[in-house]
């Protein structure tokens, strides 16, 4: 509880600093919805070619949560999803919320992105991936990452 008040009050604190344009660029409201897998993993098919998807705050991430009650599941679903560049099994933690953008996905009419770091085994440096769960977009795999295999 003391999370959500946390957050709240971090939230309307930053809609005052929260321009009324977006500058996200890759929010596709058609965006089709998501299969799962067996294993709650979304079934990813598309690999990205824009080094800038998922590593820049104006290129997120965007994994709509509005069709479920956690709002993390769809992180975490996409997440499953990749491996390292040869397969390497994944580990991810969310650092933090960051860079808040004008939606009119919420009651306060500003939403935050959610900072994860990747590791893997043989990594010189974790990687860092923006996810936005209040808006749409078609599901890449970002440049340096693979899928793992069925």
């Amino acid at each position: 509880m003391k999370k959500k008040l946390s957050f709240i009050a971090l939230l309307i604190l930053s809609v005052s600093c929260v321009s009324t344009q977006s500058t996200l660029k890759n929010v596709d409201d058609n965006a089709p919805t998501l299969t799962l897998t067996n294993e709650n993993t979304f079934v990813i098919t598309e690999y990205s070619k824009d080094k800038k998807y998922g590593y820049n705050e104006n290129y997120p991430i965007n994994i709509f949560y509005r069709n479920t009650a956690n709002e993390t599941i769809n992180q975490e679903r996409f997440l499953n999803a990749l491996t390292g560049p040869k397969g390497e099994k994944i580990i991810f933690t969310k650092l933090e919320s960051c860079c808040p953008f004008p939606t009119k996905r919420t009651d306060l009419g500003a939403g935050f992105l959610d900072v994860y770091e990747l590791k893997w085994d043989g990594q010189k440096k974790p990687v860092k991936l923006y996810l936005n769960i209040y808006e749409k977009g078609v599901l890449l795999v970002p440049v340096g990452l693979n899928l793992k295999k069925k």
